[in-house]
């Protein structure tokens, strides 16, 4: 994290700066966050950090940890499957309704998200992939022509992501996602809206297995 210069949106800079932090894993949960360390970190006045904290934990990725102060909420394996239930109903309703008005162009499109995602798998780059895991999904509710399928998605895909920086590490199941995007495309562009509606939810109570599977491993060895 680098300082940042003085400007009207500074508490919201600040607010990103420090989620991308948490998400990324820079952050680990429970580091601890004053203030004033943050403060001389970004090199602005407490007042921005004191808004941004504030807006963080209203968001939970921040907690009150009694004497230890403000802290990175810890990870946790039910609410982590709770958010893919409600991705994969929104995952599927999208799917749906983007098979019913698929077009060459937003076939086109999908297609080169697809290279986009499996030219991050072959990077080995985490972030690159899960960067391009989120807008593959976020293509597909543009593509379903119902802007409240993303509004409703937009709060949890941080924290989304959050759990994918935790728990997405092995190569296989890096490229197997893709494989997967790949059918839900297929079904797509054919117009096969119910078989697409089931590959994006199979998809997602498949990586909610996954994932939540390798978090439970993860926060244990951080006890």
């Amino acid at each position: 994290m680098r300082p940042l210069t003085s400007e009207p949106d500074l508490s919201e800079r600040v607010h990103d700066a420090l989620l991308d932090a948490i998400c990324s894993g820079e952050l680990k949960a429970g580091t601890r966050l004053t203030q004033e360390d943050l403060a001389q970190r970004f090199g602005v006045s407490r007042q921005p950090v004191l808004q941004a904290m504030m807006l963080l934990r209203r968001e939970g990725f921040l907690i009150d940890a009694g004497r230890k102060g403000v802290c990175v909420a810890p990870l946790d394996v039910q609410t982590a499957r709770n958010l893919y239930v409600v991705r994969g109903a929104l995952d599927g309703a999208a799917a749906r309704l983007a098979a019913a008005r698929y077009t060459p162009h937003l076939a086109q499109r999908g297609r080169q998200l697809l290279d986009v995602g499996r030219r991050a798998v072959a990077s080995g780059h985490i972030p690159s992939v899960i960067e391009a895991d989120i807008d593959f999904h976020l293509f597909v509710y543009e593509a379903s022509g119902n802007p409240l399928i993303g509004e409703t998605a937009q709060p949890h895909w941080q924290h989304l992501r959050r759990v994918m920086a935790a728990a997405l590490g092995e190569s296989d199941l890096r490229v197997s996602v893709w494989d997967e995007h790949e059918g839900i495309l297929r079904a797509l562009e054919a117009g096969q809206a119910a078989e697409a509606e089931a590959l994006c939810r199979g998809h997602a109570e498949q990586m909610a297995d996954i994932l939540t599977g390798r978090l439970k491993v993860v926060i244990s060895h951080a006890a």
